[in-house]
């Protein structure tokens, strides 16, 4: 049956249920409290000297195991052939390793490329051999949950091989330290990644702005279709009416027979707190919000005077506080996106380097790179962005709200509700489908 239905949230999951809801037949409203939309995964634009250039609010990497958000970055009619750049996975570090996984079917190309990896030893490259056989031969599933670093200790991983693979891998993929982060999710991660088909372990690398990639043509999508956005509209509170709900902005009331959600915990808690002070019902959902913590994501970017290539795309860098080395990862986007003399370094997790100021930070990731890299042309100039609530921390046993509330036409979406992943945009993108494809409709 045709509703009515506000979607709170204009990021990834918000849009992608908006897409799918359209596509259902209902009306559809998108409210977005910024300027544009995207949320934590959207283009930003960055004036130097008089000119403007597009960046993004923090890089991004697509698995080949993406098919949800493949499936409908194709339906809104992007090109995902050029859109997104294909390689094989491949791990570097300008310390000396180098992992790459072949054109091989699975498992062996996983097997080859561990065994061909340049800068581990024979040692460490059984242990990790013997390590993705004993998680296999578990069907991926531990009996219960922990840390990642109790994980690797329970099957003897070697220091030296957690420091150049495992902790990359698990702070890439989680924005969580080890010692924090959910044993079992990064277990999923691994399967979906290098336990399933040979293309599921590739890398999507962006070859645009992420603006570009999604949130632009998901918006021209909705508006075809007939729906409407209200972009730099937040909604302060909602209340329950006779058929539906109130939703309220500063300025303004809208009705809706159904409501999605589509926000971070954190928000949700604020947009919430009005209503749950008259429904009882509400008041657990509240409860697990409280259980989840913020991790920042930072990205720096330096612009160089002259062409830069990078050994490739990506590459892994080695972070040591002590000397003041907080990059983790660092992106070419000469290679990527052709624009000339730009590198994005990033920092996946929280650390000292919120403590710096933002030409400090630039500074020391500077050095760093000229470390690994040199030599470098001139720095011209750079920019810091910090989403300092850019993820939840994925911490083991953490339990997440169903999409459904409790109450009748009240839903919610995000990357942090999806219980065996990580807050990926495949996650964002999972939960806005589930909405439009729940069993007795939405």
């Amino acid at each position: 049956m045709k509703k009515k239905v506000a979607i709170v949230g204009g990021g990834w999951a918000g849009l992608t249920c908006a897409v799918e809801l359209i596509d259902a037949g209902h009306d559809v409203q998108l409210f977005e409290a910024a300027p544009s939309l995207g949320g934590r995964a959207r283009q930003v634009d960055w004036t130097r000297d008089g000119t403007t250039v597009h960046i993004d609010n923090g890089q991004h990497i697509l698995l080949g195991a993406y098919r949800d958000t493949l499936e409908v970055m194709t339906r809104v009619g992007v090109d995902v052939t050029h859109a997104l750049r294909r390689l094989p996975l491949t791990l570097h570090t300008p310390q000396g390793l180098h992992l790459r996984l072949p054109p091989l079917p699975a498992p062996l190309h996983l097997a080859w490329g561990l065994l061909t990896a340049r800068g581990l030893s024979w040692s460490e490259k059984k242990a990790a051999l013997r390590m993705v056989r004993a998680l296999r031969e578990w069907n991926w599933q531990l009996l219960a949950d922990t840390t990642v670093t109790q994980l690797l200790r329970l099957h003897e991983q070697p220091g030296a091989l957690n420091h150049a693979l495992w902790h990359p891998l698990c702070i890439a993929a989680l924005n969580t330290p080890p010692d924090e982060a959910s044993a079992q999710v990064f277990v999923n991660v691994l399967h979906d990644s290098l336990g399933g088909a040979r293309h599921d372990s590739d890398l999507l690398l962006p070859a645009t702005d992420l603006s570009s990639l999604f949130p632009q043509a998901a918006a021209s999508y909705l508006m075809q279709g007939g729906g409407e956005i209200f972009l730099a509209t937040r909604i302060t509170d909602i209340g329950i009416t006779k058929g539906g709900y109130l939703l309220q902005s500063a300025q303004q009331r809208w009705f809706a027979e159904a409501v999605v959600l589509a926000l971070p915990p954190w928000r949700l808690l604020e947009t919430l707190a009005g209503l749950a002070t008259e429904i009882a019902a509400l008041a657990p959902l509240l409860q697990q919000l409280t259980q989840f913590g913020q991790q920042s994501i930072t990205t720096c970017y330096l612009q160089y005077a002259d062409h830069i290539e990078l050994p490739l795309p990506i590459c892994g860098l080695h972070e040591n506080a002590e000397r003041h080395h907080y990059g983790q990862w660092v992106f070419d986007r000469d290679t990527l996106c052709g624009q000339t003399g730009l590198l994005a370094v990033v920092i996946s997790t929280d650390g000292p380097h919120l403590e710096l100021d933002n030409l400090a930070l630039a500074d020391l990731l500077d050095k760093q790179l000229r470390e690994y890299f040199s030599p470098l042309p001139k720095l011209l100039s750079s920019k810091v962005i910090c989403e300092k609530r850019a993820t939840h921390a994925c911490t083991p046993g953490l339990q997440k709200p169903d999409l459904q509330t409790g109450l009748p036409g009240l839903y919610l979406a995000g990357d942090w509700l999806d219980a065996d992943y990580p807050g990926t945009l495949e996650a964002a993108v999972r939960s806005g489908l589930a909405i439009g494809r729940l069993d007795h409709g939405i």
